[in-house]
C-alpha cells in the first residue's frame, strides 16, 4: 500500500492534506487529538473538521493520538511501517501568545513532538518524504529591524532594499533576536527537521510558512488572522487591534496552495531543504487593508478598537520570498488570491453558522 500519514489532520493544514491526498494514496492516516479547542477554547474546536473529513473520504483513517507521547504514536508506526510514503507533520501549539502560559505544553508539542515524529519515521518509514510545517517566527523580529517606512495604510519596506521586489528569504538570521516562547520551540523543530535530513540522509523538508489561512480554519483571537477577523465581521465581535497603528503587513497564503507546495516537493524531494512559504508579493495586507476587505465581501462594519500594546515579538511587515523554492520547482504557483481566499473564508464560515451576509 501506499501511505500518506497527516499530522493536525483536522486542523487547516492537515485537513487540505487530507483532501489533497486521499485521491493520491491508498490510505490517509490522520492524527489528530484536538488540542486545538484546550488551546483556544470552543473557537478553536476542530471536531466539525474531523467528522467533515471522515464524511467526505472513505480512505482516510484518524487516531486520536497526542504526538508528545511515543507510545501512542509507535503502534501507528509499526503497523504500517514502510507503507508509509509521505508524512505531513502540521500538528502544533501555534500561538506566539499562547506559548507563554504554558512553556513545557509549548514545548512538548512543538518540539518534543516534532522528535518524536522524525525518529519513529527514521525507526519505522525511513524513505518516507517528511515535511514539517514551520514559521516565519523562526527570524524571531529581526524583520522589524529592516529599514521600514510608514504609507497611509501599512508599513512596507524601503524600495532600495534587496528585499522590496520578493520579500525576506531563507538567508535571513534567525540569531539574536527575539522569537516569543512560540518561536523558539518552533525553532528547535526546525533545526531538527533540517537535521534529520543532512545527518540521516532522510528526505525532509522544512517549509517557513507566513499566514496559513482557508475556508477551513477554526480561527480564534489568538491565531488565525483572517478567518478570525472574518468571523468577528460577520457575527458582529468585537475585534482588538494591537499596536503598530494596523498597519502591521503579513502575507496570506491559501491552504491549497502550500499543500500543493508539499505535493511538488514530495515527487522530487530534498533532503533537509528549507523553504519560505508565504503569498510573497502576490497576496499580502496590513491589518487595515484586510479590514476593509472583510467589510467589503460582508457588507457589516466592523466593530474594533485599538491597543498601542503589541504582542510580544511581534512582525511590523513581513512578506515570504517563495523565489527558492520556485527556482527548485518551477511548476508551482499560487492559485488563490487574497481577495477569493477571503471569499472562501466568508462563505464557510457563514454556512458553518447558518448566517447570512451581503
Amino acid at each position: 500500500m501506499n501511505i500518506a500519514l497527516v499530522t493536525g489532520s483536522a486542523g487547516l493544514i492537515g485537513s487540505e492534506s487530507v483532501a489533497f491526498l486521499a485521491g493520491k494514496f491508498d490510505l490517509v492516516i490522520g492524527v489528530d487529538n484536538n488540542l486545538r479547542q484546550y488551546f483556544f477554547g470552543a473557537d478553536g474546536n476542530t471536531e466539525w473538521n474531523r467528522n467533515r473529513i471522515e464524511e467526505a473520504f472513505g480512505n482516510y483513517k484518524h487516531y486520536s493520538a497526542d504526538i508528545r507521547e511515543v507510545s501512542q504514536l509507535e503502534p501507528i508506526f509499526k503497523e504500517y511501517g514502510t507503507d508509509i510514503k509521505m508524512i505531513v507533520h502540521a500538528a502544533a501549539q501555534p500561538s506566539h501568545d499562547w506559548a507563554a502560559r504554558e512553556p513545557f505544553t509549548d514545548f512538548g508539542v512543538n518540539a518534543v513532538g516534532t522528535l518524536n515524529m522524525l525518529e519513529m519515521t527514521r525507526l519505522h518509514a525511513p524513505e518516507a518524504v517528511f515535511i514539517f510545517t514551520s514559521t516565519n517566527k523562526v527570524y524571531g523580529d529581526n524583520p522589524n529591524y529592516l529599514p521600514l517606512v510608514e504609507l497611509e495604510t501599512r508599513w512596507e519596506i524601503d524600495e532600495n532594499h534587496p528585499y522590496f521586489e520578493n520579500g525576506i528569504d531563507e538567508s535571513h538570521s534567525i540569531d539574536h533576536t527575539k522569537h516569543s516562547i512560540f518561536g523558539a520551540s518552533k525553532v528547535a523543530a526546525d533545526i531538527m527537521v533540517q537535521e534529520y535530513g543532512r545527518y540521516f540522509g532522510m528526505k525532509t523538508a522544512v517549509f517557513r510558512g507566513g499566514c496559513l489561512t482557508g475556508p477551513n480554519h477554526s480561527g480564534a483571537q489568538l491565531h488565525g488572522f483572517l478567518a478570525y477577523l472574518m468571523k468577528c465581521a460577520i457575527t458582529g465581535t468585537h475585534y482588538t487591534i494591537f499596536g503598530y497603528k494596523g498597519k502591521q503587513v503579513r502575507d496570506n497564503i491559501h491552504s491549497h496552495d502550500l499543500v500543493n507546495m508539499f505535493w511538488h516537493y514530495y515527487q522530487n524531494p530534498r533532503p533537509g531543504e528549507v523553504y519560505n512559504a508565504g503569498g510573497g508579493r502576490f497576496a499580502n495586507c496590513s491589518m487595515l487593508e484586510a479590514i476593509a476587505l472583510c467589510e467589503q465581501i460582508t457588507g457589516n462594519k466592523l466593530s474594533y478598537s485599538y491597543s498601542e500594546t503589541n504582542r510580544i515579538g511581534d512582525h511590523i511587515w513581513y512578506v515570504s520570498d517563495l523565489s527558492k523554492f520556485k527556482s527548485h520547482y518551477p511548476d508551482w504557483n499560487w492559485e488563490y488570491g487574497l481577495t477569493e481566499t477571503l471569499t472562501q473564508i466568508h462563505d464557510g464560515i457563514s454556512s458553518r453558522l447558518g448566517v447570512k451576509t451581503v
